[in-house]
């Protein structure tokens, strides 16, 4: 028997947000169990730490394994193209 290792999903994000519900909301219709959020919001050094990664301000900022995905509409538009199967299936 094999074991399927699913990719680990890192999610910048804040709790008011509708951007990082809608994400979260299409990553687990793909399947995606478990991300791993990091609220923004409660910890704003952890912003300054996502800007720096990313060069980006806004959540969310989605990460699948090491890959910067981008926000949410990166993540829809990376879906539609049909490259998002192809991640969450490695």
């Amino acid at each position: 028997m094999t074991n399927i290792v699913a990719p680990k999903v890192l999610m910048y994000a804040t709790a008011v947000c509708p951007y990082c519900v809608n994400a979260e909301r299409l990553l687990t219709a793909k399947g995606v169990k478990e991300i791993n959020k990091i609220r923004v919001d409660l910890q704003p050094e952890l912003r300054v730490e996502m800007m720096q990664k990313t060069g980006r301000r806004t959540v969310p900022q989605i990460y699948i394994d090491d890959l910067h995905i981008g926000g949410f509409e990166d993540l829809r538009a990376l879906d539609l193209a049909g490259g998002l199967d192809n991640l969450l299936a490695k």
